[in-house]
Parts: structure tokens; sequence; C-alpha cells
């Protein structure tokens, strides 16, 4: 982790997480520090357990055991009440937007302004005006959803994260399906958030170019354990090879001989025929 950031204390830290689906474990042991003010991209193939990672942070979820403590609470401990209260602290922007198709930008980045503050009128429409100037989307208060681009919906959804001034930023898988342009649109937007607002950032992507672009550290997980943590330039040459698979896409490697990786199976599931 970057010197600055070593000194802080911890934001958030998830301790020995446990939980399993069925007979299906997700999170086997993770353990996780983010510190106050760090943008922690955590990456992984599909089905490691970086959304549920996510869920159990905001108290979606709750651990078969482990803890996760955000600001010294114990998550997993909160009432109905006070988790209420407590989701306060995050902005979380889902994947592909999730916004309210039939409400218009406006709404949509106002809409957890109406809900969880008392502003008047005019503070919600200079809010929102603000929200927006942040990620570069002036002037599409009075479109809806279905009149912007995928990146631009995307960009609506991370000002309605940031329109009541969340400690923390969750963002789920912010680039996928957008062209490489797009991408790289949003990552600097994300980046420019990072500063502009001083919060504390967890981003899934499978995304290797954003990954180095929007964090001050890179998270690996595996088999729902945490496997690498580093600084983007010293993630780069990292020699687990499982980090040097992912980071270059190859298709031979430890991650290629996990069960089903090749044949779209896992142990117990009964093979397609003629494979």
């Amino acid at each position: 982790m970057p010197e600055v950031l070593m000194s802080k204390p911890a934001k958030i830290s998830v301790r020995d997480l446990h939980k399993s689906f069925g007979p299906k474990v997700v999170l086997d042991g993770m353990s996780l520090d983010v510190a106050a003010g760090e943008s922690l991209v955590v990456i992984g193939g599909s089905g490691t357990g970086k959304s549920v990672l996510l869920k159990h942070i905001i108290g979606l979820l709750r651990p078969d055991s482990g803890t996760v403590e955000v600001d010294g609470v114990a998550v997993e401990k909160l009432g109905n009440r006070e988790i209420t209260d407590f989701r306060r602290k995050f902005g979380m922007s889902f994947q592909e937007g999730a916004l309210f198709d039939s409400m218009t930008i406006w709404q949509n980045v106002a809409f957890p302004l109406q809900r969880l503050t008392k502003m008047s009128r005019k503070e919600i429409d200079e809010r929102v005006k603000e929200c927006l100037d942040l990620v570069h989307l002036e002037g599409v208060e009075e479109k809806l959803p279905s009149q912007l681009s995928g990146g631009m919906r995307r960009r609506v959804g991370f000002a309605r994260a940031i329109s009541h001034r969340p400690e923390i930023l969750l963002f789920d898988e912010p680039t996928t399906g957008l062209d490489p342009v797009t991408t790289a649109l949003i990552g600097e937007v994300i980046v420019e958030l990072n500063d502009e607002l001083k919060t504390t950032t967890v981003t899934i992507t499978h995304d290797m170019e954003s990954a180095f672009r929007i964090g001050d550290r890179i998270a690996m997980i595996h088999r729902g354990r945490l496997v690498a943590s580093a600084p983007p330039e010293e993630f780069r040459t990292l020699q687990d090879p499982r980090v040097q698979q992912f980071i270059h896409g190859r298709a031979e490697g430890p991650l290629s001989d996990e069960p089903g990786v090749r044949t779209g199976t896992w142990p117990g599931q009964p093979k397609t025929p003629g494979r």
C-alpha cells in the first residue's frame, strides 16, 4: 500500500470472512483492509467472490463466520434500524448503472437526496447539477436513461452514488460491455471523483487497464481468498503465476486448471455429452 495510506487507519476491515451458498463456497477465509481515502481495485475471475465481498461490506449479506468492520463497527451485528443509518455512509454504482428507466436523469440523481435528506427543491436542483458536472454530463437532466449511451448511463449512476456525499464509494464492474474509449473515460471520471471527494473507494473490475489507472492498490481474489495485494506498478511485477495469467489474459496457466474452467463444469456436475 502506498506510504501515504499506510499511516491511516483502516476504514474497512475484513477478517476471516466465510460465505457459502448451499454446497458452493464463495468466500473462504477472506481478509482485507482498506485504508481511509484509498482507492482499492479488486480483481479475480468470475465466481471468485468479488461481488459477494461488496455485499458483505455494505451489509446486504451476513457472513457464515468472520467479520466486516467499517469505522470499527462490526456490520453483521447491526440491527435493521442501525443498518439503514449505516448504509448512508455508502454510495454504490451497480453494473449497467441500474437506473430507473421511467424516471428522468434529474429524478434518478435526486432520488437519494429526496429519501435521505431534508434538502429543499432548490438545494436538490443545485446538487444534482453539481454531481452531473462532476461526471461531465451537463444538460441531461430532463432526458430518460434510454436516450443516453451506455457510458453516459454509467456516469449517471456515479452521479447518483455521490449525490448524498457518502464516505465510501463502491463500483461494481463499472466498465463491463463498454468500448475502449468509453472505458478510458469512465476510468478518468473515477480518478477525478476520488481526487475531488476524498472518499474511500472499492472497485470491482475484470479490466486490467482500468485497474491500473484507478487503483492506489490492486487486490486479487482467488478461491474466495486474498492471494495478492500491491500498488499498481508493483502488482505488474508480482511473480505469482495466477497474477501474471490474469493480467495478460493468457489461456494457459494455473487459473485454467481450475475445476470447470476448460469443461464448463464443476465437480459433481455432469459433463456435456461429447466432451
